[in-house]
């Protein structure tokens, strides 16, 4: 997980917070497009991995904007940039809710490196 600092986090409307570790130079995604995208997930609360496509060794391919994803990453991804690389910071309500999944306790803030790898044509 990348060390940022609190105060250098964007909060949004929604409650997402976000902070960009690199900020890429290549085209934003439109809602429907589909996004390539690498990431590691953690729990806030200690800091456990819970899942990682760079550990898996494979990108991970999502239509941006039509709920295949969780609410955070719709909204976290939307402005990046191809090339960018960008920390999310996601309450539970944009997440897994009181619900949780395996792996992942009710009510959980999770923390996610995403780097915006390409944008399907």
């Amino acid at each position: 997980m990348t060390e940022v600092d609190p105060d250098d986090l964007v909060e949004t409307e929604s409650g997402l917070k976000y902070y960009d570790i690199v900020e890429g130079d290549g085209a934003t995604p439109e809602q429907g497009q589909v996004v390539e995208v690498h990431y590691s997930g953690w729990l806030q609360e200690d800091g456990t991995k819970f899942d990682s496509s760079v550990d898996r060794g494979e990108t991970f391919s999502f239509a941006l904007g039509t709920g295949g994803v969780i609410a955070g990453w719709d909204e976290g991804v939307a402005t990046m940039k191809v090339g960018g690389k960008r920390q999310l910071v996601i309450p539970a309500e944009l997440a897994y809710g009181e619900n949780g999944r395996p792996g992942i306790p009710p009510g959980a803030t999770l923390i996610f490196d995403i780097e915006l790898i390409d944008i399907a044509e």
